[in-house]
């Protein structure tokens, strides 16, 4: 395994966010066609009609906890500590987030989206205590 492939799950990240965006639009856009909402609406964020409304705090969701997983990636990859247990952690994170946006697009049921968020945030610390343990290694 290359040092590089830390980055990997930081790309797919990156793809869902670019996903999430595209949704939005298409089911703002949608609302907007179908009468639900007018363009206006948007503007401030009011009232937004339950489905780009999902998919509004997905988006946003996406960054908040990610933030942090972006950076301790990027700090392992820049100090050297990226090795296959991180980027199976990495990955971990990543696919977490690709369930909680799923789910909080689709049915949003908090039982489904409770364990995705769990299983990320789990690995968000376990990356942390990685980059903590390698840096006391090297020190």
């Amino acid at each position: 395994m290359t040092g590089t492939a830390i980055l990997w799950p930081m790309i797919a990240h990156a793809g869902l966010v670019v996903a999430l965006y595209a949704l939005l639009g298409l089911r703002r856009g949608a609302a907007v066609k179908a009468g639900k909402a007018r363009v206006s609406q948007f503007r401030e964020n009011l009232n937004e009609p339950e489905d780009s409304l999902f998919a509004r705090n997905s988006l946003s969701n996406q960054f908040e906890l990610p933030v942090l997983f972006h950076v301790v990636c990027l700090a392992l990859f820049a100090t050297g500590g990226a090795g296959a247990w991180a980027v199976a952690v990495a990955w971990l994170f990543a696919a977490s987030r690709y369930v909680h946006a799923f789910v909080h697009v689709t049915s949003n049921r908090i039982r489904h989206r409770q364990p995705a968020f769990t299983a990320g945030f789990a690995a968000l610390i376990a990356l942390w205590g990685m980059l903590a343990v390698h840096l006391l290694r090297i020190a």
